[in-house]
């Protein structure tokens, strides 16, 4: 079983980014780091990342090619604040999918190091 079977599949994933998402719309520091206007193109992106990344369909790769996660966030930029802040509310998303011990440390485990090598601007 893979980690998306397990902990519910597209569902799950599209709670989780939604719920993330809704913190991001109401914080003035990640705001704007996301030019869109309607932020749902950029929950989709990540929704459908996520569930590839996690052994759901590949969905992403065949819409967006390969993720190249650091080249896509490059023009932005972020410090530690911006970090700690993504971090803060995926925290939040992830705490509400209430998942069992070893799935949510999984899932912490890598937003805590996806976040950290998405840092490009000195502290």
């Amino acid at each position: 079983m893979t980690f998306y079977e397990a902990v519910g599949g597209e569902e799950t994933f599209r709670r989780l980014v939604h719920r993330f998402y809704e913190g991001v719309a109401a914080d003035p520091l990640l705001r704007p780091l996301y030019p869109e206007e309607d932020l749902g193109p950029a929950e989709d992106r990540l929704r459908l990342f996520l569930i590839q990344y996690w052994g759901g369909p590949n969905t992403y790769s065949q819409e967006r090619g390969h993720p190249r996660l650091r080249m896509r966030h490059n023009p932005f930029v972020i410090g530690e604040a911006e970090r700690d802040a993504w971090l803060l509310h995926m925290r939040e998303a992830v705490d509400e999918l209430e998942l069992p011990e070893q799935l949510e440390k999984m899932l912490w485990d890598y937003f805590t190091m996806a976040a950290q090598s998405m840092v490009n601007a000195p502290t």
